[in-house]
C-alpha cells in the first residue's frame, strides 16, 4: 500500500476531528490507517480554544441531551482513558452546573417542558422558584424571575484545549497520523471522493473522509459539489473581575441570553449580538461595544455586584451556525458515498465532540449508529427542509 493512501482521512484536527481519530483507533474492530489534516498545530484560532468551554444537559432536543450526557461521563473518565505512558491528562472538569433563568410565564413553561425531556433522558436537574433561587444564590437579583432550572451534577466547565490535546495525543499513541496542512481541493470519481490535495502540493488518497474542518467546512463541501447551510458568526468572550465574590456561582443563563460563569480569579461572560448586528464574519476582533452597550448593563442588573466589575481581557471565536436549525449535521450526504460530515454545531462542538467522534467511528466501522441514535441529525432533514428546533441555543 502506498504511503500516500489512508483508509480514513479526517480534515480538521481540533476537538471533533481528534475525537473521531481517537474512537477509530481505539476500536479493535478497526484495523485501518487514519490521517488527520490540521491547518494549524497551535490551535490558537480554533473554536475549541476560543470557546466558553462549558458542557450542559439543558437542551430541548433529546439527541443533544444524550450527546452531552455522554460527554460528561467521557470527561469524568478522561484521566484514565487518555493516559499515555503513565501520564494522565487533566481536563480540569468542574461540575459547577448551569442555571437557566426565566422572567415570564411563557419562559417558565418552556423550562418546565424542557425539564420533562431532560429528566427522561437522565439529566440531574431541579426546577426552582424565585425564592429557592434567592436562597441558593443570594447575590442574584431575582425579583423579576418566574423560575429557573439548575444542573445538580454533570454540567459545568473545563479546560477545552486540554481536552482536545488529550484526545489528540491518545489518537497519535494509538496509531493516527497528524499532518499540518490545508486541504485546497478534493478528487472525485463518481459518487466518491478518492483523495485530497494540500496547499503544500502533496496529494493523499483516501478510502473514506470526515469533514470536521470548522471554518473550512463550507469550502471543503463546495469543493465536493455539496451546498451546506453554514454561516460563520463571531462570538466574543469577556473576562472580568468583581470586587464581590459569588459563592457557588454556576454558569448562569439570563433570560436575555447573556451568560456568565466563574473562571480563575474572575468571571467570563458573553451574549449574541442583536440579529441585525450579527453578520457573517471570520475576523477575531472582540466586539468591545457589545460589552459596553449591551452585556455590562444586563450583568449589573442581574448581579448588582457586577456594577463595579473590571474588564481584564477579551477574545473572539466563531460558531459554525447551521442556518436551518442550529443543530449538528452528521453523517453521509446521499450524493457522496464515502464522506462523513460533522458540521454546523452552532456553538456546541466542544461539548458534543466525544459523542460525535464516537458516532462517526461507528458509521465508518459498522455502517450504522450503535450507541446513540443520531439519525435525525443527518442530511435528510437538511435536504427536505425539516428543521429540528433546539430551544436552548446560547
Amino acid at each position: 500500500m502506498s504511503a500516500s493512501h489512508y483508509d480514513v482521512i479526517i480534515v480538521g484536527g481540533a476537538a471533533v476531528g481528534s475525537a473521531a481519530a481517537y474512537f477509530l483507533t481505539a476500536n479493535p474492530d478497526f484495523n485501518g490507517s487514519v490521517l488527520v489534516i490540521e491547518k494549524d498545530f497551535t490551535y490558537q484560532y480554533c473554536a475549541t480554544t476560543l470557546s466558553a468551554a462549558s458542557i450542559r444537559h439543558q437542551f430541548s432536543t433529546p439527541e443533544n441531551i444524550q450527546m452531552s450526557l455522554f460527554g460528561t461521563q467521557f470527561l469524568r473518565d478522561f484521566a484514565t482513558t487518555m493516559q499515555v505512558n503513565n501520564d494522565s491528562p487533566d481536563p480540569a472538569f468542574h461540575e459547577g452546573g448551569y442555571l437557566f433563568l426565566a422572567n415570564t410565564d411563557s419562559g417558565k413553561h418552556i423550562l418546565q417542558q424542557n425539564l420533562v425531556t431532560q429528566l427522561k433522558e437522565g439529566a440531574d436537574l431541579a426546577l426552582l422558584d424565585p425564592a429557592e433561587i434567592k436562597a441558593r444564590f443570594p447575590w442574584l437579583h431575582t425579583e423579576d424571575l418566574t423560575a429557573g432550572t439548575l444542573g445538580l451534577s454533570g454540567e459545568g466547565w473545563l479546560d477545552a484545549y486540554g481536552m482536545m490535546q488529550g484526545m489528540r495525543r491518545k489518537a497519535i499513541d494509538q496509531g493516527a497520523k497528524y499532518l499540518q496542512a490545508t486541504v485546497v481541493d478534493v478528487e472525485k470519481q463518481g459518487a466518491k471522493v478518492t483523495g485530497v490535495l494540500l496547499d503544500n502540493g502533496e496529494r493523499y488518497n483516501c478510502g473514506q473522509l470526515i469533514n470536521a474542518a470548522g471554518l473550512g467546512a463550507r469550502q471543503l463541501s463546495e469543493n465536493m459539489g455539496i451546498t451546506i447551510p453554514l454561516e460563520y458568526k463571531k462570538r466574543s468572550v469577556f473576562y472580568f473581575q468583581s470586587p464581590v465574590e459569588l459563592p457557588n456561582c454556576p454558569m448562569t443563563i439570563d433570560p436575555t441570553g447573556a451568560y456568565f460563569r466563574p473562571e480563575g480569579d474572575g468571571y467570563i461572560a458573553g451574549i449574541a449580538p442583536p440579529e441585525d448586528q450579527d453578520p457573517e464574519c471570520t475576523d477575531y476582533e472582540p466586539q468591545h461595544e457589545l460589552f459596553e452597550e449591551l452585556l455590562w448593563p444586563i450583568l449589573a442588573e442581574r448581579v448588582p455586584a457586577f456594577e463595579a466589575l473590571r474588564l481584564i481581557r477579551s477574545w473572539a471565536g466563531h460558531y459554525d451556525m447551521n442556518t436551518l436549525d442550529q443543530n449538528v449535521i452528521i453523517g453521509l450526504h446521499p450524493a457522496i458515498h464515502n464522506v462523513f460530515f460533522a458540521n454546523g454545531f452552532s456553538g456546541h462542538g466542544m461539548q458534543q465532540a466525544p459523542a460525535v467522534g464516537r458516532a462517526l467511528s461507528e458509521l465508518i466501522i459498522y455502517g450504522q449508529f450503535r450507541t446513540l441514535n443520531l439519525h435525525r441529525l443527518g442530511w435528510e432533514r437538511i435536504l427536505e427542509q425539516r428543521p429540528i428546533i433546539e430551544l436552548n441555543v446560547v
